[in-house]
């Protein structure tokens, strides 16, 4: 059974430098800023943790991986100072996951929205489901995958994430996502991948944990400027979501 908090819920473990972070929400594992900001800062802390050599991150529950931002916080944005705090808490997120020292291991059991694609974009390494199939919904509230698009790029390129963010109304099943390189794996039967990223972690964790950070630089090559980039992204989603149109679209799904 997930959380019941309506400010999430957020979990650290660290067995044989192994660190196991879990985030939940009632909300399909959604984000609001608080917690965006609580992950962010637990990673920013990992990353600095000389007991930690990988980190896997996983959401509670098994159903839905995680449904993006919040819904109701959303809808409750009322101008562009507000819509751009509000965006770039994953464009934060994102920046956390990409400078983190430590390779990240994302476990995928179930469906992902928006910007919950985006943080699976933004592990190193992904463990997924059957069940986890994924989606770009963006457009169809008026705005656009604008601040996770670069994470999303980067792992499947321009032409998925073109097919993906233009279909906003259609699920890609998880072998589609392993076919275009944002699963690694993909497993019909979660006990069996739980068994299997166990063994990858460890594994992993046994490795030099100063090869593996100088190898975690290697793989973000080009990124530095995501800093900057995803800010303004988040400033530009922002403004989109105050727009006539969004808000309009916005009340057609509110319930």
């Amino acid at each position: 059974m997930g959380t019941t908090r309506s400010n999430g819920s957020l979990y650290t473990s660290i067995v044989n430098g192994v660190a196991t972070v879990e985030f939940g929400h009632p909300a399909s594992n959604s984000f609001v800023a608080e917690l965006l900001e609580r992950l962010t800062k637990t990673l920013g802390e990992l990353s600095d943790n000389n007991e930690v050599s990988v980190i896997v991150l996983k959401s509670e529950g098994d159903r839905a991986f995680c449904a993006g931002a919040s819904f109701d916080e959303l809808v409750e944005v009322s101008n562009l100072s507000e819509g751009k705090i509000f965006f770039s808490g994953f464009a934060h997120l994102i920046n956390a996951m990409r400078s983190c020292k430590k390779l990240i291991i994302g476990r995928v059991q179930g469906k992902a929205v928006g910007g919950g694609v985006g943080i699976i974009s933004a592990c190193d390494y992904v463990f997924a489901s059957e069940a986890a199939s994924i989606r770009l919904s963006e457009l169809t509230i008026g705005i656009a995958p604008l601040v996770i698009a670069p994470a999303v790029q980067r792992k499947i390129g321009v032409a998925a994430l073109s097919e993906m963010s233009l279909s906003p109304n259609e699920w890609k099943n998880a072998y589609w996502a392993q076919e275009k390189g944002l699963f690694s794996k993909v497993f019909d039967k979660v006990g069996e991948l739980d068994k299997e990223l166990e063994f990858f972690a460890e594994k992993l964790a046994g490795y030099n944990t100063e090869a593996l950070e100088e190898w975690k630089k290697v793989l973000w090559e080009g990124t530095g400027h995501w800093d900057t980039l995803l800010t303004n992204r988040a400033e530009i989603t922002g403004r989109l979501a105050i727009s006539e149109e969004t808000k309009k679209a916005l009340q057609k799904f509110k319930k």
